[in-house]
């Protein structure tokens, strides 16, 4: 439960959902207050100025196309004339489907090929909904209207099925796309879908509520930012800026403890670094879960620090313990490089064997005491116990 709320739950609340929420609250209630209005009408250019260049500036291109996908949808929105209902339904079923699309490009920035081609199709889109919002659209507009099911509670929603149709899409392949990776660009796609709905149906302007939706894209972008400089990509721990940052805020009293996978050097050398990656993934898992309340970082190569607050180093032992057992508990399975990576549907007569490789840790563990106060200090004792640790025979736990 713990690993499921700091893997997902978390990540998808925090920030974005907190923004999502004070902006649908402040933008109901903002009218009420005139003084806020001068700020209010600035907030849009503002989010699509800063944005790019915080785009530019960390080479995300899918905030960039976001941002004019947000603005191309105000511009279409306000626009008056015979076929305006029919280019709102239209932008109803386009926007989630447009956004979606942005959201699964990889970053491989804008002045390329590629690159030209979304901003042709946005722009292509653009003048479209232009050209067609002074023309009767009839026929389309009723397809557009159409109901694909007869469901009381479908009536009562503010959007045709199309669009609701198209809705629906695009959140099932960021939901499942944020599931396989919590970071924070990706949940913020995610609520900025959910905004959609909103300035969709937002009376009388929607561009609040779109600029809304930019804003937590680029929060997100921040935020991805910020994750990759303190969060080792590998194995999911935080690094060792966020190790130092940690130390510098603990009080007078906690238990450092250094880790390292013992002869990690044979594994890259024999089974190659792919399987060293995998050896310091379940390594880390196993860190991450570590009991009293302990919190684990990558501290570099195959070394990791747990840092124990306001805990004595005879009260974090047994802790540390269970850790050292849990890993050398752990069945570490080498795949065969001829093993098919999904199980075939008739097995073969003669399957590769797989082979188990035993996986121990040493351990240093170290307290802050009068005599060694500074953090550095902390850290060199904890070195100077996994060094005795080592010289002992390794897969133990020395203070």
């Amino acid at each position: 439960m713990r690993f499921f709320l700091s893997r997902l739950i978390y990540p998808f609340l925090l920030p974005n959902g907190l923004l999502f929420a004070a902006a649908v609250l402040g933008l109901s209630v903002a009218p009420q207050f005139p003084p806020l209005a001068p700020y209010l009408s600035v907030f849009p250019a503002a989010v699509l100025g800063v944005g790019l260049i915080l785009g530019w500036r960390f080479n995300s291109t899918r905030l960039i196309f976001a941002l004019l996908l947000l603005a191309m949808a105000d511009a279409l929105l306000g626009l008056r004339g015979a076929a305006a209902p029919f280019v709102h339904n239209a932008l109803a079923c386009a926007l989630p489907l447009n956004l979606l699309g942005v959201a699964l490009l990889a970053e491989r920035g804008l002045v390329n090929r590629r690159g030209a081609l979304v901003l042709g199709v946005l722009l292509t889109q653009l003048a479209a909904g232009a050209w067609l919002a002074a023309r009767p659209m009839i026929r389309a507009t009723a397809w557009l209207e159409s109901d694909f099911v007869h469901l009381p509670f479908l009536d009562r929603l503010p959007l045709a099925q199309p669009a609701l149709a198209a809705f629906a899409l695009a959140l099932l392949v960021l939901a499942f796309r944020f599931y396989r990776n919590p970071a924070p660009l990706e949940g913020g796609f995610l609520w900025a879908l959910l905004a959609m709905p909103i300035a969709l149906t937002s009376v009388p302007s929607p561009t609040l509520h779109l600029a809304a939706a930019g804003f937590i894209l680029v929060v997100g972008v921040i935020e991805n930012s910020h994750a990759m400089a303190y969060r080792d990509d590998l194995t999911g721990l935080p690094g060792r800026r966020a190790l130092n940052e940690a130390l510098a805020r603990l009080g007078s009293r906690y238990t450092l403890a250094m880790v390292d996978i013992d002869h990690f050097k044979k594994f890259n050398d024999k089974h190659g670094h792919d399987v060293g990656d995998q050896v310091l993934r379940m390594v880390a898992g196993r860190l991450a879960a570590v009991t009293g309340g302990g919190k684990a970082f990558r501290y570099g190569g195959e070394e990791f620090s747990v840092i124990f607050p306001r805990k004595a180093v005879e009260e974090a032992l047994p802790h540390l313990e269970a850790l050292r057992e849990a890993v050398a508990g752990a069945r570490f399975h080498h795949r065969g490089k001829d093993r098919p990576k999904k199980k075939p549907a008739r097995p073969r007569p003669s399957p590769p064997r797989e082979k188990t490789l035993s996986v121990t840790i040493s351990i240093g563990a170290a307290e802050k005491t009068g005599q060694r106060g500074a953090s550095s200090q902390v850290l060199k004792a904890a070195d100077q116990a996994l060094y005795r640790a080592k010289k002992a025979g390794r897969n133990q736990v020395c203070d």
